[in-house]
Parts: structure tokens; C-alpha cells; sequence
């Protein structure tokens, strides 16, 4: 029971290190990953009927621990987006987003009614996405997109500049996409 109370009070001194920047990210990855796997082997040791989860456990020996608890919960640290196991299934959409707001506007479909909800789309599947990089340029140009159709009102619509811009920095961010996809 003291290897499972001391890993709990480890993860939640961690994530408090992590949110002060003591620590770097890499390291607070390394370190979490390998915490969440020990208290993976120590609850196993005490699980019982008497304590059937992390949360009674803690209850029991009155642990003040809420950081700990969320990163158990989620099982993976904090720098690791989730992407719900469904990697396949982001790709696929991402794909079809990008063909579907190309078409959309080669179609002469300008209006920030009928473009914003796919675009918010294609940024949030992309944010969802772990295996893109943070850095990844193409999310940015499409932030850039969604703020300047947030200004917008729903009835107006994206000048030839613009849909001429737009279907550029959509080309450009896809081929960064697929490139991305090829290095793995």
C-alpha cells in the first residue's frame, strides 16, 4: 500500500512541477509514462473488494491528490494529445475535409455560412490528431482562415483574393499533410 500511496503523491508532485515549469516536457513525459505504468503494478497489489478503486483508496488515506487522479483517469501524460485510438479515423476525415472545402469554393461557394463549419472541423480533427506536430504549420494558416471567417457575417462572402489565397494555403497545408503521413 505504501508503493501505490508514494506513486499517487509522485504523479501529483509531477504534474505540479510540470504546470510550474520545474520540469521540461520531455522529461515530464518520460517521467509520467513510466509513474502511470508503477501505479498500473502497485493498484493491482492492492485491489480488493475493500478497495475496488483508485478513488476509495485515496478516500481511505485521506489523499488530497486531484492532478494524480486526472492523469490516472486519462492514463497518459498531459503532453500526449488523444486522439481516441482512432488515428485512421482522423486522417480519413482530415482528407475529406480538405477535398470537400476545395470543391466547395472551386465550386464558387464563398459564403462564411457554408465554409466556417467545415473549416472549424478540419481544425479541431487536426488538433485531435496526435501524430501531426505541434508546430504544424498547416494548423496555423487555418486558424488564420477561421479568425478571419469569425469577422465575417454569415451572409458574406470571401472575395476572389481570398478564395484564390485560401485554396492555396489549403493545397499547401494538405501536401504538408500528406508529407507528414509519408515520413512515418
Amino acid at each position: 500500500m505504501a508503493d501505490l500511496f508514494s506513486v499517487i503523491n509522485t504523479i501529483q508532485c509531477l504534474e505540479k512541477a510540470y504546470i510550474k515549469d520545474a520540469v521540461t516536457p520531455k522529461e515530464y513525459t518520460a517521467a509520467c509514462s513510466k509513474l502511470l505504468v508503477q501505479y498500473k503494478a502497485a493498484f493491482k497489489q492492492v485491489q480488493s473488494d475493500e478497495i475496488p478503486s483508485v478513488e476509495s483508496f485515496m478516500r481511505k488515506y485521506r489523499m488530497d491528490c486531484p492532478a494524480a487522479i486526472e492523469r490516472i483517469k486519462e492514463d497518459r501524460p498531459i503532453t500526449i494529445k488523444d486522439d481516441k485510438g482512432n488515428t485512421s479515423k482522423c486522417i480519413a476525415d482530415i482528407v475529406s475535409l480538405f477535398i470537400t472545402i476545395m470543391d466547395k469554393l472551386r465550386l464558387e461557394i464563398r459564403a462564411m455560412d457554408e465554409i466556417h463549419p467545415d473549416l472549424k472541423e478540419l481544425m479541431e480533427t487536426m488538433s485531435r490528431l496526435s501524430i501531426l506536430p505541434a508546430d504544424f504549420e498547416g494548423k496555423e494558416k487555418t486558424r488564420a482562415w477561421l479568425e478571419t471567417l469569425n469577422a465575417m457575417q454569415a451572409h458574406d462572402e470571401l472575395t476572389d483574393q481570398q478564395v484564390r489565397q485560401l485554396l492555396f494555403d489549403l493545397e499547401s497545408t494538405y501536401n504538408g499533410f500528406n508529407r507528414v503521413l509519408h515520413s512515418m
